[in-house]
């Protein structure tokens, strides 16, 4: 954002140069930390375009689609094809109460209309639900659902969709602090909020693992528990972007009425003068 909070969209590109010359494997837009809660659905589809045109190929592009109604869902997913994304994240919907099977069908609907691959978004605490592993087992296997990113924080969850699933199914992390353990349980990676901090440092935290050098990527995997521990100060969103912003990274504010509070920004502060930062992000 401006400091206005309309779009800055040239920073957005800069950002994801940044996130492809870290090596991450692909680049995600319109996830949380993408405020895609915040924003309209217009701006959501100048996100995606900027995010794809910036990409250029180098990286597949993930964009976040979900929408609390399975009709705006379709809609916005067959834009993302259209704008050429690789593939969508599909959070579920909220605010309102739904069932189990009222999840199953509304991302089989989804899948059904459109003809791309999707990612579903697991994040009870700000969905007010969590998809059972036997919801997820079902939505395994339909075609266009390639995958499953879990946010709930609860291990034995990622556990279950690991186990429930077929092999070729994937299992992504969505909580940073578990990253490793979901590698060494079969999942497949994660999906990165710190990411936006330190894309080298959570890069390596796969690639190390992948080396087969699990001492070190258990040190990586650690060290970001002194920033991870301020997300919890406030809204987790508005402590990523003004760790980034004081790390020299202007990605401004975010919207209103979504805050930092003054009394918290010593801690954030405080928390990234323990890491020795590169010019790019790194540590």
């Amino acid at each position: 954002m401006h400091g206005d909070e309309s779009l800055n969209l040239p920073e957005l590109e800069r950002q994801v140069n940044r996130q492809i010359a870290a090596g991450v494997a692909a680049v995600f837009c319109l996830g949380t930390n993408g405020e895609f809660f915040a924003l309209a659905y217009d701006e959501k589809i100048e996100v995606m375009k900027t995010t794809i045109q910036a990409a250029a190929g180098r990286v597949p592009v993930i964009a976040g689609t979900g929408c609390v109604t399975t009709a705006e869902t379709i809609a916005l997913t067959k834009a993302a094809k259209e704008a050429g994304a690789d593939a969508v994240s599909i959070v579920s919907p909220y605010f309102a109460e739904i069932s189990q099977p009222g999840l199953a069908g509304h991302f089989e609907a989804v899948a059904d209309a459109v003809d791309i691959p999707i990612i579903i978004y697991n994040i009870p605490a700000r969905t007010g639900v969590n998809i059972t592993y036997q919801t997820i087992k079902r939505l395994s296997a339909h075609p266009n659902i390639i995958g499953v990113k879990d946010s709930s924080g609860n291990f034995d969850n990622t556990l279950r969709y690991i186990e429930e699933t077929p092999e070729d199914f994937i299992v992504l992390c969505g909580n940073d602090s578990l990253i490793l353990w979901t590698l060494m349980a079969g999942g497949q990676g994660g999906i990165s909020g710190i990411a936006n901090l330190f894309p080298e440092r959570m890069v390596s935290i796969v690639s190390l693992f992948d080396n087969g050098a699990f001492k070190e990527a258990k040190e990586v995997q650690d060290s970001i528990r002194t920033i991870r521990d301020t997300l919890k100060l406030d809204n987790p969103n508005s402590v990523v972007k003004y760790a980034a912003n004081l790390l020299g990274y202007p990605v401004g504010p975010v919207r209103r009425p979504f805050a930092l509070r003054e009394e918290n920004a010593q801690a954030i502060q405080k928390a990234l003068s323990t890491y020795s930062v590169s010019k790019s992000g790194g540590a």
